[in-house]
């Protein structure tokens, strides 16, 4: 059974997202990588990761303006997943698509939150 296996990342949008990070690192003690990622490990051995970023306000990869934030669920199967929740009636997006990451689909909740699906790369 396709099931949520963790929370991939944490996406909030910010009036000034390099700013906004900058008060995360220092006042929170969360580190950036060389990129300006700020990837969170989790688990033994580092079992996981956990991307936490910042986005323009007009970032129109959540949604409409009304979304304050969206969170990555890492998925076991997302093609179950889909079918699961197309099923059971979820407003499920046809914009999937993969990169080096993984697989990617969205959904909406109830109150249309936009949740980002993904099921990573081996390995990942």
């Amino acid at each position: 059974m396709a099931k949520v296996t963790g929370i991939g990342g944490v996406f909030i949008r910010s009036d000034n997202p390099k700013r906004l990070q900058a008060w995360y690192v220092e006042h929170l003690g969360l580190e950036a990588d060389r990129d300006g990622y700020i990837i969170l490990q989790w688990g033994r051995a580092n079992e996981g990761t956990t991307v936490w970023s910042p986005f323009k306000t007009d970032a129109e990869y959540f949604g409409g303006p009304g979304a304050h934030f969206m969170i990555n669920y890492r998925v076991d199967d997302l093609d179950e997943m889909v079918t699961k929740l197309v099923a059971a009636g979820v407003e499920v997006g046809a914009d999937r698509f993969e990169d080096g990451n993984g697989r990617f689909a969205h959904c909406w909740d109830p109150e249309g939150n936009k949740i980002e699906l993904w099921e990573p790369s081996p390995g990942m």
